[in-house]
């Protein structure tokens, strides 16, 4: 199994620090409102990264924060007459609505910065004490001047850096250079506050995410995952502050998903082009968002609309079709399988194969799908011919489901409740006592309540089968 590594530009083939376990950690979000599409990407590719992880037999310990103290926080705190506690709380439920809705696993632990401020203060100490940071009036400056690799995730260089940010913002007289970046900031009135060393106050973005990592998953780790707007500054000071302070490689792989793009053009408030998953969720089910997202390899930009939005909600469907027929095929059918159908089976084994190709090769949910297509395609053919035994059909069905739970794919139509149920069964008991006494327009006019229902029905060689449209 190959992946593109950030660090080094190419693709590498895995080799996790210990065989059969994986540590993977992933940015979470700020939690000052619902979740965006953007931040949705991340969710679902990591997520998937994870389950073909946990397919191929690996143990996935996998870490997922929340920042719960933050500028935005305060600010919506504020706002609202209400206090950051109270607003990261709501928002965190939210994001877990979301999540759960895309069918984003739950994380091993999905620590939160607020109960964390011992490790974050330990590890500035510690940076402080090996002459990596200093302090000036109450706040705590990282010296990226003293850490010689700056800038190797990103590839960019730290004089040029300085050069820039010399040019391009109001310098600060406490910075020993204006790179150098804030791990502690001192307290200012309406804002939350703790003790620590150098006075009241709290921590800098960059270091809190060093400090889970290192807390869940110790010094090293093989997987830091995020978006690719957080490699510089976010992910390029973690490396900065967890090398300096354990002395150890912080991560073996970084994974970095490209931007959502809406109509080709980036995602912003102040174009109006930014929708919340919760928005987008009230037009089109949030199975159809996770599989729009998982229809582009992740490393490349992915473009929002309705348009495609509907072309992967036509795109499930099929899957759900062929899995609906395929129950019933199951259902209705007996046998083993045929020495026939043994040499069928090499036919399916061909598109797992597949599948495992195309997420071997960094993850490429796109062709991943593809391969699924051409089961379902398979599939379909066999029900059509209507000569499966029931155990080859059965056979089919896992290999199904195995694929599209490891892209976290819902291949199930929508529920019917049992009161719902009965009646409809009695107006295909009904409408197939009208075709038996040759009273078609019966027939057609129990059809037609049925679809006015949102019920289709389909005869096929193994009885009426029947689903919500």
């Amino acid at each position: 199994m190959k992946l593109y590594n950030t660090l080094t530009r190419k693709k590498e083939e895995f080799v996790p620090l210990e065989p059969g376990k994986v540590k993977m950690y992933v940015c979470g979000p700020t939690v000052y409102n619902y979740i965006h599409i953007g931040n949705a990407r991340p969710y679902v590719v990591f997520d998937t990264v994870r389950r073909y992880l946990e397919y191929k037999g690996y143990d996935v310990t996998y870490i997922q924060n929340f920042t719960d103290v933050d500028d935005k926080i305060i600010k919506k705190a504020n706002e609202e007459h209400s206090t950051m506690s109270k607003i990261a709380n709501r928002y965190i439920t939210e994001a877990f609505t979301d999540a759960d809705g895309l069918n984003v696993k739950r994380a091993t632990h999905h620590p939160r910065v607020t109960e964390e401020m011992d490790g974050i203060i330990d590890m500035i100490q510690t940076l402080i004490d090996k002459g990596y940071a200093y302090v000036h009036d109450g706040t705590v400056y990282y010296d990226t001047k003293k850490f010689k690799d700056y800038g190797k995730l990103s590839k960019k260089k730290l004089d040029e850096l300085i050069e820039g940010a010399s040019e391009r913002v109001e310098l600060d007289e406490a910075k020993k250079n204006p790179t150098d970046f804030v791990l502690w900031k001192p307290f200012k009135p309406g804002e939350p506050k703790w003790q620590s060393p150098w006075g009241e106050g709290r921590p800098g973005w960059h270091i809190e995410c060093s400090v889970m990592a290192k807390k869940y998953l110790g010094d090293t780790i093989d997987i830091h995952c995020g978006g690719e707007d957080l490699i510089f500054p976010h992910h390029e000071n973690e490396i900065a502050q967890s090398e300096a302070a354990t002395g150890k490689q912080f991560s073996k792989y970084w994974l970095h998903n490209a931007y959502i793009m809406v109509d080709n053009v980036k995602m912003s408030k102040s174009l109006g082009n930014f929708f919340t998953v919760r928005e987008i969720a009230a037009e089109f089910p949030y199975d159809v968002i996770r599989f729009f997202i998982l229809n582009g390899h992740y490393r490349s930009p992915l473009n929002f609309s309705r348009e495609l939005l509907q072309a992967s909600q036509n795109g499930l469907d099929r899957i759900k079709n062929c899995n609906s027929d395929l129950l019933h095929y199951i259902e209705n059918s007996t046998g083993n399988i045929t020495d026939s159908e043994n040499e069928m089976k090499a036919e399916t084994e061909k598109y797992v194969k597949q599948f495992e190709n195309a997420m071997d090769d960094d993850f490429n949910t796109a062709d991943a799908i593809t391969a699924i297509y051409e089961l379902v395609k398979s599939i379909n053919k066999n029900i059509k011919d209507g000569k499966m035994s029931k155990e080859f059909a059965e056979l089919e069905m896992k290999t199904l489901t195995d694929l599209t739970e490891c892209l976290g794919i819902n291949k199930e139509k929508e529920a019917i409740k049992d009161s719902d149920k009965s009646e409809i069964e009695a107006l295909i008991a009904q409408r197939t006592e009208a075709k038996k006494n040759k009273d078609f327009a019966k027939a057609d006019a129990i059809r037609d309540k049925l679809s006015q229902m949102g019920i289709t029905i389909k005869d096929t060689r193994q009885g009426v089968q029947w689903f919500r449209s």
